[in-house]
């Protein structure tokens, strides 16, 4: 959930894309979740647009108790679980739409005990909840071929090769257990940043916080828990801040939307799927320049939206998603 910060009774913040997302979704009625809580902001968005009831998903309770302050507001309109939204079908079903909104929040970034940011120095944890494996296990445990397959496919790192060598090399002569011991790392492979660029850890980081959290899996068991949890005519929106999240969703409704491609006209013809959803954005819908100008960490960021049909729920097949598969078995 990128992009989103903490929020007041008094002052509530206005997250990614909600001004298109309410849009696309209008008119906003009946029972809604919301998979990436984070600090309410889509939540207060739906109630306020019309709901009858929020649901609101996180995995970490750190949430909640910052919600304490304006939920009861809405008295029994808005009801918090913990938990993560890959199991949403478990918490609420005939809903009338769904938002997930991927990556890590802002107030999670500027929290340097979580770990998840190189601009401050702070335990290298990088996990959206409070339990699994840490980020400093990952990078103490994982051979070094797979650390490189991670940081390439997870985070695009040309250098991911470099890097893992690196890191394993350091991992010998004592632990590394902090942001910046590993921001240095990363940054003594690749050239000095230059002005207006990137810092060089970015996609190194980026890379180990998707695998500590099983992002694209998570997104993957999302979309499929959607599928079973929506009604009718429910929609599904996914705010996306990463090129292949973004890839996933397009072809999650392509495929479920019984839109494959043919392939190549030398091949057998597939059987299209039944289709299960109804494209509405034909095409992602990013910021416009008012949001630009309010939030400029918004600009990656694109909005997909699909209704539900009747037709019955099933699995997708998250080979052909787009989803990068990691290559197991080559930890130390």
């Amino acid at each position: 959930m990128a992009a989103t910060a903490s929020a007041s009774a008094s002052a509530p913040h206005i997250p990614v894309l909600l001004r298109p997302l309410l849009r696309e979704v209008a008119p906003v009625t009946g029972r809604w979740l919301d998979g990436t809580f984070g600090a309410g902001g889509y939540a207060r968005g739906l109630l306020e647009a019309g709901a009858e009831h929020v649901t609101g998903v996180d995995r970490d309770p750190m949430v909640f108790e910052m919600a304490k302050d304006w939920a009861g507001a809405y008295g029994d309109r808005l009801t918090l679980v913990e938990g993560t939204f890959g199991q949403l079908d478990e918490y609420d079903q005939e809903l009338d739409g769904i938002v997930l909104d991927l990556g890590v929040s802002s107030m999670q970034l500027d929290m340097a005990e979580r770990g998840f940011s190189f601009q401050k120095d702070g335990p290298l944890d990088m996990r959206m909840g409070d339990t699994g494996p840490s980020a400093a296990d990952l990078v103490a445990e994982t051979g070094e071929a797979e650390l490189a397959d991670i940081i390439y496919l997870y985070g695009e790192e040309r250098a991911s090769r470099r890097i893992a060598r690196a890191i394993v090399k350091a991992r010998a002569e004592a632990p590394i257990e902090t942001t910046l011991q590993l921001a240095k790392i990363v940054e003594s492979q690749l050239p000095r940043q230059k002005p207006g660029q990137a810092h060089p850890a970015t996609r190194t980081f980026q890379a180990i916080r998707i695998a500590v959290n099983d992002e694209f899996g998570e997104l993957a068991a999302g979309m499929e828990a959607a599928e079973r949890a929506l009604k009718p005519g429910g929609q599904l929106a996914v705010v996306t801040f990463h090129s292949i999240e973004d890839r996933m969703v397009k072809r999650f409704f392509q495929i479920r939307g019984g839109k494959q491609g043919q392939g190549s006209r030398h091949a057998p013809p597939t059987e299209a799927e039944t289709p299960r959803w109804e494209i509405v954005t034909r095409k992602a819908v990013g910021p416009d320049d008012d949001e630009l100008a309010e939030n400029p960490r918004a600009r990656s960021a694109r909005l997909r939206v699909a209704r539900r049909t009747d037709a019955p729920a099933g699995a997708a097949d998250r080979a052909k998603l787009g989803m990068p598969m990691l290559n197991k078995g080559t930890r130390h």
